[in-house]
């Protein structure tokens, strides 16, 4: 067996620990489903397998996090429009009202050939189907001088959970007159607008209490999600506070040094006082670990969501290699629902239904100014494939955007009703 059919991360000691270790295994009478991932596509999955299977299907959920924050949203708090325990959800609800089993632990490996999940603790949980959902992790040295040993200095904050209460605080805590800076991702990444909207909250933040204050943006690419409405609405509501730097505007070369605290662009250095630095990204460690990737993404089929290296596994959301999709916790959901009903269809013969995906990105620029874009999907032998898309457009009402942000929190709290209730 070549090692690319079983791989377990850490020591030697690590990896005999955890051939040595127990079994966990649940009824035996039931085909077993592991969910690796307890986000917008792991809860979700493993929350429509359990309740439209009606116990016919083994569920165990595997997730670090007692409490779940979401990183969407996330911008929110920063601005000062959410409170950080807005974001947090428990998954006690899976558990008691549909018998998930939700084991509270790291997944580190994956023995595809016995079928096997290994534990941090040691442990390994046996499945039938798989169903990956592990997010990002960042691609060492995409950003010079930057790695996540820097993170408590220069937090990336994208992923969610305690580094966005960290960037919070570094912001609350800058000088008068001072400069927040943001090195802004690659392609592809995580939600597409993000780091703009984030951009566009800080400056809402400092506008109100550090109006003196400057923002850099250091970006690798020469254009971005939504880019024209945010331009506006920068020029409307942050006159004058705001610099984009990207490699059609003199920023071909950019470094960081988060000891010293600056950015240096084509070889002028730049003092900061918070530096938020968005890295490259990839899928989540655990889809290596399984041997499912391909570059830095997963693989898989456009019509039901598994890999396209090992069908009994599927992969949703961030890490999966999917098509025209963007990676945001809208897809992922809308992944997860139609990886649910071809799971259950495999493994207890109820109808498949034709696989179709959705959609939007909220993006809030100042009070009451939301703006959104999205689209319609459909599976295709190429990938999913876009069949219809909208966008917020500059110049709309007042009224209209003030409706386009409450249309956002609507969908956060019905998103959220939808994985965890």
């Amino acid at each position: 067996m070549s090692i690319n059919r079983r791989v377990f991360l850490g020591t030697t000691a690590a990896i005999a620990g955890s051939l040595a270790a127990p079994m966990i295994v649940r009824a035996q009478s039931a085909p077993r489903v592991v969910v690796v991932g307890g986000g917008s596509g792991g809860a979700t999955a493993a929350r429509y397998i359990a309740r439209d299977g009606a116990g016919a299907v083994d569920v165990t959920l595997i997730e670090p996090q007692r409490i779940y924050h979401t990183c969407y949203f996330g911008n929110l708090y920063l601005g000062g429009f959410f409170d950080y325990d807005d974001l947090g959800h428990s998954y006690s609800t899976l558990a008691s009202t549909h018998g998930i089993n939700v084991v509270h632990d790291w997944a580190v490996g994956v023995d595809r050939d016995a079928k096997t999940v290994a534990l941090a603790s040691g442990a390994r949980v046996p499945y039938d189907h798989l169903v990956l959902s592990p997010g990002i992790d960042f691609v060492e040295d995409s950003v010079p001088g930057w790695s996540v040993t820097a993170q408590g200095r220069m937090p990336h904050a994208y992923k969610g959970g305690t580094q966005v209460q960290l960037l919070r605080e570094q912001i609350a805590a800058m000088p008068e007159g001072g400069t927040f800076a943001m090195v802004a991702p690659p392609n592809p990444y995580r939600c597409p607008p993000g780091p703009y909207e984030r951009i566009s909250m800080v400056a809402h933040y400092l506008r109100e209490n550090n109006p003196t204050a400057k923002i850099l943006i250091v970006d690798p690419k020469e254009s971005f999600s939504k880019q024209g409405l945010f331009e506006d609405a920068w020029n409307r509501h942050y006159s004058g506070m705001i610099t984009r730097i990207g490699p059609d505007m003199g920023g071909s070369t950019f470094e960081v040094d988060p000891a010293a605290m600056t950015v240096t662009i084509d070889g002028v250095v730049e003092n900061v006082d918070v530096c938020n630095v968005i890295p490259g990204q990839r899928a989540g460690q655990i889809a290596f670990a399984a041997g499912i990737t391909d570059g830095n993404w997963a693989p898989v089929s456009a019509y039901d969501m598994t890999s396209r290296i090992d069908p009994s596994i599927t992969v949703l959301g961030d890490a999966a290699a999917q098509g025209a999709m963007p990676k945001s916790g809208f897809s992922a959901n809308s992944q997860a629902k139609v990886a649910a009903n071809a799971i259950l269809a495999a493994l207890t013969g109820s109808r498949a239904f034709p696989a179709r995906y959705s959609n939007t990105c909220w993006s809030l620029l100042d009070t009451d100014d939301g703006v959104k874009v999205g689209a319609t999907y459909e599976a295709s032998d190429e990938g999913i494939v876009s069949v219809d898309s909208f966008v917020s457009q500059v110049g709309e009402t007042a009224d209209v955007r003030a409706a386009t942000y409450r249309e956002s929190l609507d969908w956060y709290r019905a998103i959220t009703t939808d994985m965890f209730s």
